[in-house]
């Protein structure tokens, strides 16, 4: 089997479990241990149709999350240099 390449720099991929910030309109859903194929010179990640589906299956749906934390927002024009 040919080794996998990036598309953008051309590093090898391996298949990696990651951590998805996975946005659906107005809403953040962390998704754990999603399988990937992850590059390993600039860090692009790549998932398989059927991973990527799921991904939307689980950041639309309603059901009972496994956990909540609270995140931050800022806005970047608002900070005074120093």
């Amino acid at each position: 089997m040919p080794e996998k390449k990036c598309y953008f720099c051309g590093g090898t991929i391996k298949k990696k479990k990651v951590r998805v910030d996975y946005r659906w309109g107005n809403e953040l859903t962390i998704l754990e241990n999603v399988p990937a194929w992850v590059c390993n010179q600039c860090g692009e990640k790549y998932f398989d149709t059927e991973v990527a589906k799921k991904m939307e299956r689980l950041a639309k749906a309603k059901e009972k999350v496994k956990k909540s934390i609270n995140v931050s927002i800022k806005e970047f024009g608002k900070v005074k240099a120093s």
